[in-house]
């Protein structure tokens, strides 16, 4: 038996009125809420924390008759406590709990005489509604549905339109220094010593779609012990991402360009304070991953700094190389997504239970965009519930805006790749969103992603007769 989210709305009589809302954990299969406060009946509250209510003793006669009763948890099963309330006339039960909330779950037959709503609440609720309103409170209980849309999934498709176009613009700023290195044999060799570009070839491609499979069945098996080197992995990599994309920043800047010797080797300043506050920045978040009032902003800019030094260090030699990997990907999502139900044990999808941490582990693995959902419900009372976006969604697509924008610079086709291709991630991001609000399931992204800008990008490529050019890379890339 599932539980729902519900909202308990107290409010203290008198002038000014008072109100507050807190979480409830209730069962449906038990009794329905009303879905707004329109038609919500209000009870006095009568405070009984003092008493587990498994007897009737417990409670002088008349004392909840008409009332929302709150009482402690344990002794006895919910469905005792229920019938004792109703027998003594109460409207509503009401269990503080001190331990997490926890699903209510017991047979539905065995509640069929019970007719009052039951549900679960915080022991620290009703402690801060004493505080905040006092003894004389009167409350409600309703269940509001969830949005059909969060304004969270506009911050998310900000982050990744940004990402995929910055990381596509420094990858051709990039490859623009490279061709006038060409040009110029003086500065072919310097040019050679900074180069930290890694090009994916067809087999490359497959043999890292290969280790992404093989990766993520370990992460569904051994998830409680390989979630800790994933963790490590990405400080690590966050942390020199975050240090690569400001130090390109802090190159234009004409100032502060001291220097200090150290092991034969003339070093900025100015470099060592920012591989100082790189490394904090990863640590900081590591230590307090957990938190998740603040720390999931810490770990979106580490991956995005992540995501922008992967698309723009990672090249792809060619059209053919793209297709290959965004082909591959795509199989590889909706497989694990929407095929693996049918072979796990539990029905559940491998992809889907990775990502939210299998068996219930608190851990969850660092490879998200995260944002919180921004609009009131339930859900937002209870608990801080994200909207996610793998960094897969950003970095595969991203690659293919990155080659397009280097094919740009290489035959001077005034951006017009780029900015095509870049168009058509935001519009599969689009799509992706409308699919998530019809379907209400978390979709692979890359099912829409792929397509919009792979068919794009050929059709730009077609029109300017540009496709065999476009297919085999450039010249200079040969």
């Amino acid at each position: 038996v599932t539980a729902d989210e519900g909202i308990l709305h107290a409010s203290r009589s008198g002038v000014p009125s008072v109100t507050k809302d807190y979480c409830v954990i209730y069962n449906s299969s038990w009794v329905s809420l009303p879905k707004s406060l329109d038609n919500a009946t209000f009870r006095t509250l009568e405070n009984l924390t003092s008493t587990v209510l498994c007897s009737s003793s417990e409670v002088p006669s008349g004392l909840v008759k008409d009332k929302a009763v709150v009482v402690m948890r344990g002794n006895c099963t919910f469905l005792e406590k229920a019938r004792i309330a109703q027998r003594l006339g109460a409207k509503m039960l009401l269990i503080a709990s001190k331990p997490r909330l926890s699903p209510l779950s017991d047979n539905k037959t065995d509640f069929e005489d019970v007719t009052l709503p039951v549900a679960l609440i915080r022991y620290s609720d009703i402690v801060d509604m004493q505080l905040t309103l006092g003894n004389e409170v009167n409350v409600t209980l309703y269940s509001p549905p969830l949005p059909e849309f969060d304004y969270s999934m506009v911050v998310i498709f900000l982050i990744a339109v940004f990402t995929v176009a910055l990381g596509g613009y420094w990858s051709g700023v990039a490859e623009l220094e490279n061709l006038k290195a060409i040009a110029s044999p003086g500065e072919r060799e310097t040019r050679r010593k900074k180069e930290e570009n890694v090009t994916f070839t067809p087999v490359t491609v497959i043999l890292f779609v290969v280790i992404c499979c093989v990766m993520l069945v370990l992460l569904y098996f051994f998830y409680k012990w390989l979630v800790y080197v994933i963790i490590s992995v990405f400080c690590l990599a966050s942390a020199m991402s975050l240090y690569n994309c400001l130090a390109a920043l802090i190159a234009e800047i004409p100032f502060g360009q001291c220097r200090i010797a150290c092991c034969n080797k003339n070093i900025e300043v100015r470099l060592v304070f920012l591989a100082v506050f790189c490394i904090a920045a990863a640590v900081v978040w590591a230590v307090f991953r957990n938190e998740d009032r603040w720390a999931w902003i810490l770990q979106d800019i580490l991956g995005v700094a992540f995501c922008l030094n992967f698309i723009k260090t990672l090249k792809m030699p060619n059209f053919k190389s793209c297709v290959i990997l965004l082909g591959l990907l795509l199989l590889y999502d909706v497989f694990f997504v929407f095929i693996t139900p049918f072979i796990t044990k539990n029905g559940a999808s491998i992809m889907v239970e990775v990502a939210a941490g299998p068996f219930g582990n608190s851990e969850k693995l660092p490879v998200v965009i995260r944002v919180p959902r921004l609009e009131y419900s339930a859900s937002t009372l209870c608990d801080m519930p994200f909207s996610l976006l793998g960094f897969g969604d950003i970095i595969v697509p991203g690659l293919l805006v990155a080659y397009c924008r280097r094919f740009d610079v290489q035959t001077s086709s005034s951006s017009v790749y780029y900015i095509s291709c870049t168009i058509a991630y935001a519009i599969g991001m689009v799509l992706t969103f409308i699919v998530l609000a019809l379907m209400k399931m978390g979709q692979p992204a890359l099912l829409y992603l792929v397509p919009c800008t792979l068919i794009t990008s050929s059709l730009v490529a077609w029109r300017r007769k540009e496709m065999k050019k476009f297919w085999k890379g450039s010249s200079y890339q040969v």
